[in-house]
């Protein structure tokens, strides 16, 4: 007997094949039957007009902490994700060395400022009572609703055999063996690879680069070839120029730890703009290149506009461009004094214009701003408003503007900056930019910057765009490349795809209304810290490993959610 039954439904298998309609059995956690069924079951429901497709794959996630508080991993399992990767950047919460608790707090720090994670919740919501990374796993264990795998942050691993040298210093010989010791361990237990960062943008709760940025190429290619070691496994890195254009340094690191390992490598994230014509194809140089090294590159990009919000008085992307962070960073009456001197506005516009600020240039259009929650009578009646028609009827320059209405909010306003890239130019370039074999969607940063972004909901609003908006690519061509192509990429075995024998990841949907409602702030995180939320419009029901987990954008409460580990449940990628 099946343990349910949906019958009538448009089958998209993943594969890209046309969809076909079918019966979908499913028993023991697998799909058993695929067809015209007459099997008995003990539950079944009519799909008829709907699809039902694999659960889909986010390669890029941080719900490291998160799911210790939220197991359902929301928005993302209410969006269709089934299966997360989490461990990105260089960030984990293991291995914590026992003999120095004080590591447990440094890694809180570091996370709420370098991934927009609540502190709060970070202390009240996750228990920290490991140290290994396999003891890690082992917390997570039976307890989650999605499936989920980790990398190896390499500032956890610095900091577990270095200390507070692990920042600025550079490890002994001795030191170096122990750290690949520790992350053999790390991937004997599961662990999907190492992720890394060079970025410039990533910083400790003490302001300082993050342990990783300090470590020199030849650390980086002996963990690389570490990697290669075990099977199932993976590298992720970032560097500076992800944020814009590689630079040759970047691009040979890259190439030689993929090379070394003989493992793909993912970055992220490939932002696609027509306004820059030439960073897709720098950008894809370094897959070129990788390819005739034996290795490969993997450019992750998002196929949304993620909405982001920013604010002169909190930590945000404004704090990137150079020169602006060490503003922001003063109190908030020092802040609003620098901001209202001319001089010292110039300053900053002309940083925030040049060409060091990289892709943060895309944020100094000020007028294009939209005002979001104010918190002032003097700002009574501008949400929703756009600088530009505020600045003109004011008399003021746009920038000007912005900081008198954040000034008379004590800094606390909120900002919604309107999208450059847009226009038919860009979302032509993007839908190219999809077929090149080395680009892959993702990058949602789900669990990560909870109260600016909302990237979870990129899987049903892109499906959607596919169906009723712009339809740049087909149905099943959408869902392939949110279910296959990155459970291929991570060698995921037997998910992925909607076939007899696999895993029953699945999620049914109305194509008529599958879509992300627009992003609102909520207050419930440990502790009532904030983070936005964007509910999911169509989508029937969700299933991880057989078992329904969202029912009508509502959780159930099941756990059916593995934690999966190279090796068992992963297997080698090869880069030829």
């Amino acid at each position: 007997m099946l343990d349910h039954l949906i019958k009538g439904a448009t089958v998209v298998d993943g594969t890209g094949a046309p969809a076909y309609t079918a019966d979908v059995g499913i028993r023991n956690g697998r799909i058993a039957v695929i067809g015209a069924v007459t099997e008995d079951a003990r539950t079944s429901e009519d799909a008829h007009g709907l699809v039902l497709a694999p659960g889909f794959v986010d390669p890029h996630t941080h719900y490291d902490a998160q799911l210790f508080w939220d197991p359902y991993a929301t928005p993302s399992l209410n969006h269709g994700v089934t299966t997360v990767a989490g461990g990105n950047c260089g960030f984990t919460l293991a291995p914590l060395n026992p003999d120095r608790p004080e590591d447990a707090d440094y890694t809180r720090r570091m996370l709420s400022r370098v991934e927009g994670m609540s502190l709060i919740a970070l202390e009240e919501g996750a228990p920290w009572s490991w140290h290994g990374f396999g003891e890690y796993l082992d917390a997570l264990e039976g307890r989650i609703a999605v499936n989920a795998g980790f990398m190896v942050g390499h500032c956890a691993l610095r900091r577990y055999v270095m200390g507070a040298d692990a920042v600025g210093g550079q490890p002994t010989e001795e030191q170096l063996q122990e750290m690949l010791r520790l992350f053999h361990q790390a991937m004997s237990a599961g662990a999907w690879g190492l992720s890394t960062t060079q970025s410039s943008t990533h910083s400790d709760g003490d302001g300082k680069p993050v342990a990783s940025r300090h470590a020199k190429p030849a650390e980086l290619l002996a963990l690389s070839r570490a990697v290669g070691e075990h099977e199932g496994t993976q590298i992720e890195a970032i560097v500076a120029g992800c944020l814009d254009q590689f630079s040759d340094d970047e691009i040979d690191l890259f190439v030689e730890m993929s090379a070394a390992a003989g493992r793909p490598l993912n970055w992220n994230v490939l932002t696609i703009d027509s306004a820059v014509p030439e960073r897709v194809p720098r950008q894809l140089e370094a897959s070129e290149r990788a390819r005739k090294s034996g290795g490969r590159i993997i450019a992750l990009t998002m196929p949304i506009l993620t909405p982001m919000n920013m604010s002169l008085g909190t930590f945000c992307a404004l704090n990137l461009i150079p020169g602006w962070g060490e503003v922001l960073a003063l109190p908030v009456p020092e802040r609003i004094a620098r901001l209202r001197d001319p001089d010292a506005r110039a300053e900053m516009l002309r940083r925030a214009a040049s060409k060091e600020a990289g892709v943060f240039r895309r944020l100094a259009n000020f007028g294009r701003y939209v005002i979001g929650d104010t918190y002032s009578a003097a700002n009574e009646g501008l949400t929703g408003r756009v600088v530009n028609d505020i600045a003109a009827e004011r008399g003021q320059e746009p920038f000007e503007c912005l900081v008198e209405i954040c000034a008379a909010d004590d800094m606390r306003t909120v900002l919604w900056p309107m999208p450059t890239d847009n226009d038919p130019d860009s979302w032509a370039l993007r839908q190219e930019t999809w077929r090149h074999e080395d680009v892959m969607l993702g990058g949602s940063d789900a669990g990560a910057h909870l109260d600016r972004m909302c990237g979870a909901p990129y899987t049903t609003r892109f499906i959607g765009d596919c169906l009723r908006g712009r339809k740049l690519v087909t149905l099943e061509q959408a869902v392939k490349m949110l279910t296959d192509d990155p459970a291929r990429l991570f060698g995921l075995r037997q998910r992925g795809r909607l076939e007899v024998g696999w895993h029953a990841d699945l999620v049914l949907f109305d194509p008529e209304r599958i879509d992300a409602g627009k992003a609102t702030l909520v207050h419930d995180l440990p502790g009532d810290s904030p983070r936005l939320d964007s509910k999911a419009i169509g989508i029937t029901a969700v299933w991880v490993n057989g078992v329904e987990a969202i029912r009508g954008d509502a959780v159930t409460g099941a756990v059916p959610g593995k934690v999966l580990r190279s090796g068992r449940d992963t297997q080698t990628v090869s880069t030829k």
